[in-house]
């Protein structure tokens, strides 16, 4: 089964330094049909406009990771970590038993991201951060792990989650397979381009809620460059 959910039908709110768009409830949206998928809570689509960002501010006990899609971020914490992230790249924070940050927008543009938050497997982790880049043409045609919580994948950011993050970009016609063990679930989504999952079209920035699905076939109708999260 695979749910489209279209871009259009997000939650959201417009602070004007931030224009937010959300797959599931958050902050001031509340949908009790978009609580998460399985260990995934979040996934906002942020737009920050330049020279703004979100303040110090806490986190606890959750997986945070941020893609960068136009732009770059500069992230500072309470461990004494600081460092900017740029466009296709990726920053993981495990919050653990607790850390305090803040990201700000120091470019000359728009930064636009998408942020996503996974439960953990355990509670009261030491908190970390990290920050990678991940060239698009290592990802050229096939999913690459971004982040992930299984060691075999010795070349994605490290989190404390029974979950994977995965980028691919696929050239116009290219099609890529994930298989999907049994019992998991994933959402994906479109940062750039048109795509087909399994046959269902969806448009840029929309979002694709799939379970019960042994494999996902992702064809790219236009040049894509596509993030997908496989849960429990």
């Amino acid at each position: 089964m695979i749910e489209r959910r279209p871009f259009q039908s997000l939650g959201g709110a417009n602070h004007g330094w931030l224009k937010a768009k959300h797959h599931f409830s958050f902050a001031g949206y509340h949908d009790l049909k978009r609580m998460g998928w399985g260990a995934l809570q979040v996934w906002n689509d942020d737009e920050i406009a330049s020279e703004t960002g979100f303040p110090p501010h806490p986190h606890a006990d959750m997986e945070i990771i941020t893609y960068v899609r136009q732009g770059a971020i500069t992230h500072q914490d309470s461990l004494g970590n600081k460092g900017r992230t740029g466009a296709g790249d990726v920053q993981v924070m495990s919050a653990g038993t607790g850390i305090r940050h803040s990201e700000y927008n120091l470019e000359p543009e728009t930064t636009r991201l998408f942020q996503i938050w996974i439960e953990p497997t355990a509670r009261g982790q030491r908190p970390r951060w990290d920050t990678k880049p991940f060239p698009k043409h290592d990802r050229s045609g096939r999913f690459v792990p971004l982040a992930s919580g299984f060691a075999e994948d010795a070349e994605a950011l490290p989190i404390g989650a029974d979950a994977r993050v995965l980028g691919a970009t696929l050239k116009r016609g290219e099609t890529a397979e994930y298989r999907l063990p049994k019992g998991r679930r994933a959402y994906l989504v479109a940062a750039l381009g048109t795509v087909e999952v399994n046959g269902l079209r969806l448009g840029e920035r929309d979002g694709a809620a799939v379970q019960d699905e042994s494999a996902l076939q992702v064809t790219a109708i236009d040049d894509a460059e596509i993030l997908l999260v496989d849960v429990t």
